[in-house]
């Protein structure tokens, strides 16, 4: 098969560190670029511990919140190129290109099942915490969804065993 574009998904866990050397490795093999996302989750509403509305008006309260998102946005990226630098400097032998970064809110499967799909990708490389199987089948895993949902190769990493 030919991989050229592989997007990484990441949440920025000690298991997303480890699937990214494995991003990292098939990028080297195959000559292919990595395209590292990370989905913020969506904002719930009325998680504050206290109601501001009295106060600011709603024009005011969207600046604020618009200004914290950019400002989150600004730091996990700037931790993400962080990240792609360490896995590097890890791997000496082992060469690859972060062609971008994404950071976006929404729903991660969404999000992920999206840019496989607009950005011509061969392949999704993403870690997967392995919680019991009560919780799957209660909620499931955002790896599980994107497996089961995704149109191209996933291919999942599970920290370990001991490093959970």
């Amino acid at each position: 098969p030919e991989i050229k574009k592989i997007l990484c998904a990441t949440d920025l866990s000690a298991n997303a560190r480890y699937s990214f050397g494995y991003a990292a490795s098939l990028a080297h093999r195959y000559g292919a670029g990595i395209t590292i996302i990370h989905v913020l989750e969506p904002e719930i509403r009325g998680g504050y511990a206290y109601d501001l509305s009295p106060y600011l008006t709603d024009e005011k309260w969207e600046d604020i919140k618009k200004s914290q998102e950019e400002e989150a946005i600004s730091d996990i990226k700037t931790r993400l190129v962080q990240f792609s630098e360490e896995v590097a400097r890890e791997h000496v032998s082992c060469l690859f290109n972060t062609d971008e970064i994404i950071v976006i809110r929404g729903n991660p499967v969404e999000k992920i099942l999206l840019y496989t799909k607009s950005g011509d990708f061969d392949m999704v490389v993403m870690g997967s915490r392995g919680h019991g199987t009560f919780v799957d089948a209660i909620m499931g895993s955002t790896a599980r969804r994107v497996l089961r949902r995704c149109e191209i190769p996933v291919l999942v990493i599970r920290l370990p065993k001991g490093d959970e």
